[in-house]
């Protein structure tokens, strides 16, 4: 697709909220089209690939999403899309080698396939390609949901970032892995959530502090995967109010 259809794609969903084009398969599919695809090698010697929007100004700091289990999605591609939208170079990168599921099995099973060496070597590879992109500036941070939730915060030990957000993904790290961030942590956590639970993040808050190193956690009064309105949890002014606070977190960090 040329430069110029993409920027068509994506004037014509200008105007509409993330909710609305997330919701319709088609719109997410519209503003997934107005990505790049990247790829790079990796430290460890391993070819990945990912997708990328930019903003209309640049130099500009960068944003690294991590899909939820189902996979790089047109869904995490339009939320990257609304990153660049808000003036960010998002880069949403792809933990499956290019598969994505449609069945909570599917999920599972691609999840459980992952490598936990391979996916650091991805996520800091990538981390250290935003570093050196001529339209960044430097500056980064991590965002993710569900399994990526875990990931955003796993790449942020494994090279050091200025912001983290975790959309109700495992956080269960010892201090002397959460010494190695650089910034702060913004956390989005469900009550109804029977994964990550309040204990959960009673022992992440309590490691963090251990480590000397800032969180800032907000609990909703909803279930794990709130924020997607594609799942039937979803719940519309949570997912509304977490995103302005993910925003204005950026927007304080990077």
């Amino acid at each position: 697709m040329s430069s110029l259809a993409r920027r068509q794609i994506l004037t014509g969903l200008a105007g509409l909220p993330l909710a609305t084009v997330l919701a319709d398969p088609r719109l997410a599919r519209a503003a997934a089209a107005g990505l790049d695809k990247v790829s790079i090698t990796t430290a460890g010697g391993r070819k990945v690939a990912a997708a990328l929007a930019l903003p209309k100004s640049t130099p500009a700091s960068a944003v690294m999403l991590v899909h939820e289990w189902w996979g790089l999605n047109d869904q995490i591609k339009s939320v990257a899309a609304e990153l660049a939208k808000e003036g960010y170079v998002a880069l949403a990168v792809d933990l499956y080698g290019g598969k994505v599921a449609d069945t909570p099995d599917g999920a599972r099973g691609l999840m459980n396939q992952v490598d936990g060496a391979a996916a650091t070597d991805t996520v800091a590879s990538w981390i250290d390609w935003l570093r050196q992109h001529p339209k960044g500036n430097g500056k980064i941070a991590t965002i993710g949901w569900c399994f990526g939730g875990g990931w955003s915060l796993n790449a942020s030990i494994a090279a050091p970032v200025e912001a983290t957000v975790v959309y109700y993904g495992r956080v269960n790290r010892a201090a002397a892995d959460l010494k190695s961030l650089k910034g702060p942590v913004l956390g989005h956590f469900a009550s109804r959530d029977k994964w990550i639970n309040q204990e959960m993040v009673d022992g992440f808050e309590a490691a963090m502090k251990q480590a000397g190193r800032p969180a800032e956690s907000h609990w909703y009064e909803a279930d794990h995967a709130f924020a997607n309105p594609t799942s039937a949890r979803y719940d519309q002014a949570d997912a509304q109010l977490a995103w302005r606070r993910t925003l204005d977190f950026f927007k304080a960090h990077l």
